[in-house]
């Protein structure tokens, strides 16, 4: 245990004397769904409607008609004001007896598709997917029928993009929303060890501080306190502005072993040994000099302004022994503590994935090549690690033949965008999944890829400039996760419903339910 005893002497820069080893009374988040508007005037929108001054005569037929509330009259005024053309649902409006463009007497209005959806996003967090999270984030409900975007599935030809839910043409049972239960286990080992149990298949994958602003960080974990889940530190070290959501955080211990101390760990129920990253493995994690400030490097317990570099592997393991005597350090420091394994998806991960359980972990996280912010290198995301599709049924399959599946729990990252993306990853068989980059993107991500820099997000999400991260708001970010929650959750219910099941685990290993692309007629 030597090498990670931390001296409390050496945490006065970083929490007051009183708070060491003393507990805070958890702050409670309310459950509550409101609307949440983008923080910025002008939201980026699919389609716009140009409005002609000359023509138009102030008739006001226009704001009368559109029910979405695109037309504003300016208070006071019997003038326009620009059209919110992100509240549009398009072309979609033609068929409509609401159609502005076709209904304006003096044909003063126009609508065009936005030019700027072909510059947004990539092929798999497409500008349809990127824009429906905004709109979920901003009403905590899902999709209605009449919004023109594609959401289910991205446009890069493989992955999760080739995987379809089957429906049946008639549920098997009807079931009712308050009858399904979409909440899952982190404790199946039956050790003595507290029953966790979260109210949403998910939790917040590790962003760290200096990765992420600390805005973003407690919006991620206030959203999670709120539904019952949790938030991970990353690799970072542990802000003190976490410790009212002590109940509902997971800290990590990486390679780098940046703020690791034992007080810490002896406040959170999780804590996660990060021994690879999905997005980049056998690469380790590299912090720029530019985000290192005084705050960041204070709480990492590094030099200000120097790049940080995690290294790969953990130099003190190399077998599972090894890892082993890892998992018996954490206990011995929390003996209430459950453990998470986070590992990349190599050709013998499920070897790995059997090994971590017979190590006494509970949480064997696999993350694949999907995830990853704009911080991870393209070469290696793309090209490295395996795609989940093919690693989770090879780790589940493999827990079965060894007995151990109903003994541990098994979730998956790297890549995960939406609700369906969840339902398809416990089908493969996860029993829940971590999400990260779809939590930035409710807080306004355009998937620009410049998470690496220090002033480099345009958002003020990704960023530790101080210039720049108090243009984000707590409460704000808070609210619009917890809608973006509340969006997954009712979809996750609707495919349940529509299987005619009641819990979410009725639907692990369920591949039969799946169909890809591959092996169909279907293009």
């Amino acid at each position: 245990m030597g090498q990670y005893s931390v001296h409390k002497a050496n945490l006065k820069e970083v929490l007051p004397d009183n708070t060491l080893n003393s507990r805070v009374p958890q702050v409670k988040v309310k459950r509550e769904i409101k609307p949440c508007p983008a923080r910025h005037l002008n939201e980026i929108a699919k389609y716009i409607i140009f409005r002609d001054e000359e023509k138009c005569r102030m008739c006001g037929t226009c704001y009368k008609i559109c029910p979405k509330g695109v037309h504003v009259l300016k208070p006071g005024y019997k003038l326009f004001a620009t059209p919110k053309s992100y509240k549009c649902i398009g072309f979609k409006c033609e068929n409509t007896d609401n159609y502005c463009i076709a209904k304006c007497p003096n044909g003063a209005l126009r609508l065009v598709e936005n030019p700027m959806m072909e510059a947004l996003g990539d092929y798999r967090w497409t500008s349809d997917i990127i824009l429906a999270t905004w709109k979920m984030a901003e009403t905590g409900d899902v999709l209605p029928e009449d919004t023109d975007y594609e959401y289910e599935t991205g446009a890069s030809g493989g992955g999760y993009d080739r995987l379809r839910l089957k429906y049946p043409d008639k549920p098997l049972a009807e079931v009712a929303d308050d009858e399904i239960d979409i909440s899952i286990d982190l404790n199946k080992r039956n050790d003595g060890k507290p029953k966790i149990r979260i109210d949403v298949p998910w939790y917040g994958g590790g962003m760290s501080y200096g990765s992420v602003s600390n805005v973003t960080q407690l919006s991620k974990v206030r959203a999670a306190t709120a539904w019952n889940t949790f938030s991970c530190s990353g690799e970072g070290g542990y802000m003190e502005r976490f410790r009212p959501y002590d109940d509902h955080m997971i800290t990590q211990v990486a390679t780098g072993l940046f703020g690791v101390r034992e007080e810490t760990i002896q406040r959170v129920p999780v804590v996660e040994f990060k021994y690879a990253q999905g997005a980049k493995p056998g690469l380790g994690g590299h912090l720029l000099g530019s985000k290192n400030t005084l705050s960041v490097s204070r709480m990492r317990e590094a030099v200000q302004g120097i790049p940080l570099f995690s290294p790969f592997p953990f130099h003190s393991v190399y077998s599972i022994e090894d890892h082993m005597k890892h998992i018996d350090w954490i206990k011995h420091v929390n003996p209430r503590v459950l453990i998470s394994t986070k590992v990349s998806t190599p050709t013998d991960v499920d070897m790995v994935a059997v090994g971590s359980y017979f190590a006494g972990t509970h949480i064997i996280h696999i993350d694949g090549g999907y995830g990853g912010t704009g911080a991870a290198p393209d070469i290696a995301k793309k090209n490295i690690a395996m795609p989940l599709e093919y690693a989770i049924p090879k780790v589940h399959s493999f827990l079965v033949a060894e007995h151990a599946r109903d003994s541990v729990t098994l979730i998956a990252s790297g890549g995960i965008r939406s609700y369906f993306d969840i339902a398809k990853s416990i089908a493969l068989g996860a029993d829940g999944v971590v999400i990260g980059t779809a939590e930035l993107v409710a807080l306004g991500c355009v998937r620009c890829g410049r998470c690496e820099s220090g002033r480099g997000c345009p958002r003020s999400i990704a960023t530790t400039d101080p210039g720049l991260t108090g243009k984000m708001n707590i409460e704000w970010g808070t609210q619009r996760l917890i809608n973006l929650f509340n969006a997954w959750s009712m979809g996750l219910k609707d495919i349940l419903k529509r299987f005619g099941m009641k819990k979410i685990s009725e639907l692990c290993g369920r591949t039969d339910l799946l169909s890809n692309l591959d092996f169909t007629n279907t293009r």
